[in-house]
């Protein structure tokens, strides 16, 4: 079985699947169940001009604890999870939007991002679920920036799931734990390259 790479003090979750899945809803029960101070950190900026995206958000909203913090963090992630406090779980939704957010950096700053990103999930003091989607299940994009983004949150994904214990896959409204059930990739501790 894999074991946990994070501090001692914080532990980091991954919870991946496609949309609609419930992977939102399973990463709030374990963020619910932490027993610690509960950070939402959303990482969609929000368009005033669409309404089914606000939609979307509301009832991501409505499904919170009013106890919970939200913090807006379209892209400065990699600060927030390393200033996370040891009495605190940080419940990120989500790293495909974080993502998207950063889409139009070159692939040494992406480089760069992620890499910082990962270190942040590697010293945290906080429990940090990440929510992440699968984007990879389907056909390829036939456009280039659809490419682009499949690729990086592909590879992203991959290398939290090497850092993150335990890993889970919410499909079909059904929860896999991975780390339970499955096995890591030979070679697949590419945490930090």
């Amino acid at each position: 079985m894999k074991t946990q790479k994070a501090t001692p003090e914080g532990r980091v979750i991954l919870v991946t699947g496609p949309a609609r899945s419930g992977k939102s809803e399973w990463a709030e029960t374990l963020a619910g169940r932490s027993q610690k101070l509960v950070i939402y950190v959303a990482t969609a900026n929000v368009d005033p001009n669409d309404a089914e995206w606000r939609s979307r958000i509301e009832q991501h909203r409505r499904r919170r604890p009013s106890s919970w913090t939200t913090l807006q963090v379209p892209v400065e992630l990699a600060v927030t999870i390393g200033e996370g406090a040891d009495n605190s779980c940080l419940l990120v939704d989500s790293l495909g939007t974080w993502l998207a957010n950063l889409l139009d950096q070159d692939e040494e700053d992406w480089q760069r991002t992620q890499q910082e990103l990962l270190e942040s999930l590697e010293q945290t003091a906080s429990d940090v679920i990440l929510v992440a989607e699968e984007t990879g299940w389907g056909v390829v994009p036939a456009y280039p920036l659809g490419r682009k983004f499949r690729d990086r949150l592909g590879n992203l994904v991959r290398r939290v799931g090497a850092i993150a214990h335990p890993v889970y896959l919410v499909t079909g409204g059904h929860v896999l734990n991975l780390s339970v059930l499955g096995s890591p990739l030979p070679g697949s501790d590419i945490s930090l390259g």
